[in-house]
């Protein structure tokens, strides 16, 4: 009877209704727990919900233990060493003069030089070592560093044989065939050397200035940071253009006993009469060019920490914009990318701090008293002198910033048009 009258209520069709309405709901809340428990589509709804404060995982901050376990650190230390008693021995012999009328071993000019040279074969050696490393950069970039680097050579000997004399404020006369090849060699080096690190310094700037305004502080650099980024930039920039004539012949006066007027007949205007015939003395003129090239070199030094920093949070920008580029972000890339950064870390800070040290010690080569190099016959015997010890030197100081600077610049004018951009 029981068993008759539960099958009859069973076939009504509103208790069929309420059962599986009842076990409908009995297995949403089993599964519900179970989710909960285990971190469900509930958890994970709120993991997407991104909190900038509570993302420390990639925030990378820059100190001496990233730099001593990383690869090249060996080169990075040597080459500061070295570069610092060649700097200092070149401060000392400007500082104390050298002694006249004594051989070139006596008045202190020759040590000075050795030290130099040695340097400059250990930094440059270092440079080229790290400039093709496998995985430290794109093939595209190391093609193209190539290509630079023959357009260098054949650049040099164009300035070097005199078609360019009247743009370059450079004399070459006195160099013989074997030397002008010689220069315009290392014009083709620095230019294909430099390449791949000047793109590293325009991101660097790109992102330590903030020109993508991305809002995040902890990518930028602060108002101090920035400054001396900008200064750097503005700095070598000018540094570069004093030496091309057009531009140089505004700024000194090559008429010293020059009077402000105009001439009798009324023909030549007051703008014309001034170009040439104001500014700096040719002295002074070459003196503050000199000035620059050094201050430029300084505060390229200054900005090593803030461009290596900006090295760092290029990989943590390229977290952030695929972490916010879907709701299921792929994050792959991202990490791989933190990885390279971390583990080339050393290889970039010393690109970075090869070119001004460069710039430093041939711009210190240069002012060394060409007049008692000549004492010492065995060096003379088998190069120029008066060319050698002051033209050349001058001229590589120069170039590496006139390289540094074009590139830096044309990957900033990329990077504003949209053509190239940073991730």
């Amino acid at each position: 009877m029981v068993a008759a009258a539960s099958k009859r209520l069973l076939e009504d069709p509103l208790v069929q209704i309420q059962v599986l309405g009842l076990t409908a709901i009995k297995i949403y809340l089993q599964k519900l727990t179970i989710l909960r428990s285990k971190g469900g589509p509930l958890n994970r709804k709120r993991k997407l919900e991104f909190d900038e404060n509570k993302a420390q995982i990639f925030r990378l901050k820059l100190d001496q233990g990233h730099l001593q376990s990383r690869l090249y650190f060996g080169d990075y230390w040597y080459s500061f060493v070295y570069s610092f008693v060649a700097l200092s021995c070149f401060l000392l012999y400007e500082y104390f003069g050298e002694v006249k009328d004594h051989g070139v071993l006596v008045n202190g000019s020759l040590i000075p030089m050795i030290l130099a040279c040695f340097v400059l074969c250990k930094v440059f050696v270092s440079l080229a070592k790290v400039s093709y490393e496998k995985s430290a950069s794109k093939k595209f970039e190391k093609q193209l560093s190539m290509i630079f680097g023959v357009v260098g050579f054949v650049f040099g000997l164009i300035v070097c044989s005199g078609i360019a004399s009247s743009v370059f404020d450079f004399d070459f006369g006195s160099l013989d065939g074997f030397g002008r090849v010689f220069v315009a060699v290392l014009m083709g080096c620095f230019a294909g050397f430099l390449y791949i690190p000047a793109g590293k310094n325009a991101r660097s700037f790109w992102i330590g200035t903030d020109q993508i305004r991305s809002n995040l502080e902890m990518i930028y650099c602060g108002w101090f940071g920035r400054m001396i980024l900008y200064a750097n930039y503005l700095l070598g920039f000018f540094a570069a253009l004093l030496w091309i004539n057009p531009f140089a012949q505004i700024l000194y006066s090559k008429n010293v006993n020059y009077i402000y007027g105009m001439n009798s007949n009324g023909s030549v205007g007051e703008a014309e009469m001034l170009v040439g015939n104001v500014g700096f003395t040719e002295s002074d003129f070459n003196k503050f060019r000199l000035c620059c090239l050094f201050l430029s070199g300084i505060l390229q030094i200054l900005a090593l920490r803030q461009n290596v920093q900006m090295y760092l949070n290029e990989a943590l920008l390229s977290w952030y914009q695929r972490l916010h580029a879907s709701k299921v972000p792929d994050l792959d890339f991202s990490r791989a990318k933190v990885f390279l950064h971390n583990h080339y870390l050393c290889l970039v800070a010393l690109q970075f701090f090869t070119t001004p040290i460069l710039l430093l010690l041939f711009l210190s080569l240069s002012q060394i008293d060409w007049d008692s190099i000549k004492k010492f016959h065995l060096w003379c015997d088998f190069i120029p002198c008066t060319a050698f010890v002051k033209q050349v030197p001058l001229f590589l100081a120069w170039w590496i910033v006139f390289v540094w600077t074009a590139f830096t610049s044309t990957s900033l004018l990329f990077y504003r048009r949209g053509t190239l951009y940073v991730s």
